[in-house]
C-alpha cells in the first residue's frame, strides 16, 4: 500500500501538472520560555522558513533588493534583520560619533571600517547563513542579519504568532533560528513537513532561550577598552 507521503507528493504532481494547486498560508506559534521554563512576554523575533526537499526553491530576484541596518543612538536598527540572498544591506551612520560595522561571525565576513556622521557603507549578503554585527568603537552595539536561500520564510510577532503566505504544496524542511537559543535546540526542531493546498498550521514550536550565548571582543580578537571620557573622535 502506497504510504501518506508518497500519496501527498504524487497528489501535489498531479494538480501541479492540471494547473489546479492552490498554494497554502502556512500560519504556527511560537511557545518562548527561558532555561528555568518560566514563559517569556515577548516572543518577537524567532525566525521560520520552509525550504523544499524534492525540488530547489524558487529563483530569487536577478536585481539586488535592498535594506537597511540604521546606526542611531548607539544601536542598530533594527537589531534583526531578514534578507533572502543577494540583498545589499546599508549601514547609514545618523549618530553624530564615528562608527566601525563588522562582523567575524559566521555569515557573511566584512569590516566597513572607520566612518563619519551622515555617511554610508554597504555589503552585499551574497549566500545564506547568520551574521552577527557588532560596532568595534561601542560594545552595546549588536544586530544578526539572517540570509535566507528560500522565500518562504516568516518572523514571529511579540505574541508568537507566524505566518508564511504563498506557499506551494508540497515537502518541506521545516528550520527555527533564534538568537537566544542553542544550536542543539533548534537542531531537534528541525523536522519535514507536508503542507497542503490552501492552508497549515505547524501547531506550536517550543523554543527555549539562555542569556549570552555570544559575548564578542573587538575586531582584533580583544576586550573593547573601558568607556573613557567623551572623544570627538569615537564618542564613547
Amino acid at each position: 500500500m502506497m504510504g501518506w507521503k508518497k500519496y501527498a507528493s504524487l497528489c501535489t504532481l498531479l494538480l501541479a501538472a492540471l494547473g489546479q494547486c492552490q498554494n497554502a498560508t502556512v500560519t504556527g506559534r511560537i511557545d518562548l520560555v527561558d532555561k528555568a521554563a518560566a514563559g517569556v512576554a515577548d516572543k518577537s523575533n524567532v525566525v521560520v522558513w520552509l525550504t523544499p526537499t524534492d525540488d530547489p526553491p524558487p529563483a530569487l530576484p536577478a536585481s539586488q533588493p535592498h535594506a537597511q541596518l540604521l546606526q542611531k543612538d548607539k544601536s542598530f536598527k533594527p537589531h534583526l534583520l531578514v534578507i533572502p540572498a543577494g540583498t545589499v544591506v546599508s549601514f547609514p551612520n545618523r549618530d553624530p560619533i564615528f562608527h566601525n560595522v563588522f562582523s567575524l561571525f559566521e555569515g557573511k565576513r566584512f569590516d566597513l571600517g572607520l566612518y563619519e556622521a551622515g555617511t554610508t557603507r554597504t555589503v552585499r549578503f551574497d549566500r545564506p547563513g547568520v551574521s552577527y554585527i557588532f560596532c568595534n568603537i561601542h560594545p552595546e552595539m549588536s544586530a544578526v542579519v539572517v540570509v535566507m536561500a528560500t522565500p518562504y520564510y516568516a518572523t514571529s510577532d511579540r505574541r508568537g504568532e507566524i505566518s508564511i503566505a504563498n506557499v506551494p504544496p508540497g515537502r518541506y524542511t521545516l528550520h527555527v533560528w533564534h538568537e537566544r537559543s542553542l544550536p542543539e535546540m533548534l537542531k531537534n526542531l528541525t523536522r519535514e513537513i507536508i503542507i497542503p493546498e490552501g492552508a497549515a498550521s505547524l501547531g506550536t514550536l517550543h523554543v527555549v532561550e539562555a542569556a549570552n550565548l555570544y559575548p564578542h571582543k573587538n575586531k582584533y580578537g580583544r576586550d573593547y577598552d573601558p568607556p573613557g571620557p567623551i572623544d570627538s573622535t569615537y564618542g564613547h
